[in-house]
């Protein structure tokens, strides 16, 4: 992996990713996910009316199989914090800015292969999916910054993606993820349903199904 610049070469955040690239070469090369310790285990625009035929559908453990069976439930939905990251304009936004919808947050480097393998079928859920009660939010984590994530997009054909980076990996920290990829499910009060460590085929029928009950589900009054 480089580096844009002398001195981020020996940054504790570039050493960091450094680190954990190394180790996901290994186990991309391994067929397995890297975890490095800590926290583990339709139209466009799918609107909860559309989605009604799931609503029926427990949001619970009992739809952690198949394609997303390493989708762990957080008990009680902890609200999170994600910190501040990068739109493609350079503004800083957060999570917090997402409220009101159902988000799937995705933490991504572009030297990351499991990554490149998912990026296609959540490109496809946010075609799918996205509108006012869904959005897929693809954080870039990679050191390169915003014009090498832009163009990776472009050319695994995932750019309908919105480009949202963090060259500083602070969201990595405040979302304790271990690893990469790893995907965050949030209700529309922001609060995390549960989350999936390494890549997964996310256009696979139980994903979907996932998705679904999620923009289904009655808001908390």
């Amino acid at each position: 992996m480089s580096s844009t610049g002398k001195s981020s070469s020996t940054s504790p955040a570039y050493k960091k990713l450094a680190a954990l690239a190394g180790c996901a070469v290994v186990a991309a090369s391994a067929g397995v996910y890297a975890i490095f310790g800590g926290e583990g285990n339709a139209p466009v625009g799918v609107s909860a009316a559309q989605a009604g035929q799931t609503a029926d559908i427990a949001l619970d453990k009992s739809l952690s199989t198949g394609a997303i069976a390493a989708f762990v439930f957080k008990d009680g939905r902890p609200d999170i914090e994600s910190g501040p990251f990068k739109n493609a304009d350079g503004k800083e936004i957060t999570l917090a800015d997402r409220k009101g919808k159902v988000v799937l947050v995705n933490l991504w480097a572009t030297w990351c292969a499991p990554c490149r393998k998912e990026m296609p079928d959540l490109a496809q859920l946010q075609k799918d999916y996205g509108g006012d009660d869904f959005e897929v939010v693809a954080i870039s984590v990679d050191l390169k910054g915003a014009d090498a994530s832009s163009a990776f997009l472009k050319e695994i054909g995932a750019d309908n993606l919105a480009l949202y980076t963090d060259k500083t990996t602070r969201v990595m920290k405040k979302l304790g993820a271990i690893g990469l990829p790893v995907t965050i499910l949030l209700d529309r009060q922001g609060k995390e349903i549960g989350r999936l460590l390494g890549p997964a085929h996310w256009t696979a029928d139980e994903a979907r199904k996932l998705i679904e009950a999620a923009i289904a589900e009655k808001p908390a009054s």
